[in-house]
């Protein structure tokens, strides 16, 4: 269902930015995502008002999804803005590409990463004021990882091999489900040691690892958005280990466990015995035995305020 908005010129109105022009947009809502919510529809409607443009509301439904996707696009907006999971977020963003629409992720998912990284604030509502009112054209790095099956675009991050199974452990521990989470990191366990991957990252030798973890410059703090992706590398050298970084992996930052060596690189190579588990962009997937990853300096190009410079505090990865 789309609902067109326009707001009366001659109404008081908050002002837009004028940093690129916002004379159309379309704004899709996922009632039923998580961090959304049945009345989000009309609460988007409320915010528009206040906004002298011309907006389109569609309420995204399970089977008429891709339809709706491509309404959106052939309205030729000049910025979509996303209200819904992270998937889904991902899907328009990579449809949009480096040339397509202005694309504003707004935290309406799980884990928000790449929504808190861009607008700085979890809550939906306010990241939408700030793209209105503050948004520049802002170009968000990310990289894509490639089997014979399959491109699969990301703009936070990418984990390639077993450990990639502790994502459903540390989700459940983050949503209270501790049962689950203890399940879920047996099973992880069990499985960190049925293979290693083989990786070359470029100018270095290729190495071995449990897993490899590529981080967009967008989220990282390690590099600049113009160098390539953090590549960290797990290493364990026994159960001890193991242990310690399955504890880092559900409850804090596994960059800082010292089995975990990092580097910056814009192509990786990586291959195993058999299928390789992944988590990205937090959608859990099973990749080819080979597969790469590609840097792309310019994945898409969102509507957000400048970023602002960040000290790296001594010490932080």
């Amino acid at each position: 269902m789309a609902e067109t908005l326009t707001v009366d010129e001659s109404s008081p109105a908050r002002m837009l930015t004028t940093a690129v022009p916002l004379d159309s947009i379309v704004v899709l809502v996922n009632p039923l995502s998580g961090g959304v919510g049945a009345t989000a529809v009309a609460e988007v409607e409320a915010i528009l008002a206040d906004y002298p443009l011309r907006a389109t509301i569609i309420a995204l439904e399970p089977d008429r999804f891709e339809a709706q996707v491509d309404e959106a696009f052939s309205t030729g907006a000049d910025a979509l803005f996303v209200l819904a999971g992270d998937g889904t977020a991902g899907t328009i963003a990579a449809r949009a590409g480096p040339d397509g629409p202005l694309v504003a992720p707004l935290p309406g998912g799980t884990m928000n990463m790449l929504p808190k990284a861009l607008y700085g604030t979890g809550d939906w509502k306010e990241a939408l004021r700030r793209a209105l009112e503050t948004g520049i054209e802002v170009p968000v790095a990310g990289g894509r990882v490639v089997d014979a099956a399959d491109s699969r675009p990301f703009f936070c991050a990418a984990i390639l091999g077993a450990p990639a199974l502790w994502a459903p452990a540390r989700e459940a521990v983050r949503t209270g489900r501790l049962r689950l989470a203890w399940l879920y990191g047996q099973r992880a366990l069990r499985r960190a040691f049925s293979g290693r991957l083989r990786y070359t990252l470029v100018g270095h030798h290729p190495s071995r690892a449990e897993a490899l973890v590529l981080i967009s410059p967008t989220i990282s703090r390690a590099v600049d958005a113009a160098e390539g992706l953090e590549a960290a590398a797990m290493n364990t050298a026994g159960a001890a280990e193991a242990f310690r970084l399955a504890a880092h992996a559900l409850f804090d930052d596994w960059r800082r466990d010292p089995a975990v060596r990092t580097r910056t690189t814009r192509y990786a190579s990586v291959s195993a015995r058999s299928r390789i588990p992944a988590v990205i962009d937090g959608e859990p997937t099973l990749l080819d035995a080979e597969a790469e990853v590609i840097f792309d300096a310019v994945a898409f190009r969102a509507l957000a305020p400048a970023p602002e410079p960040e000290a790296n505090p001594e010490g932080e990865v």
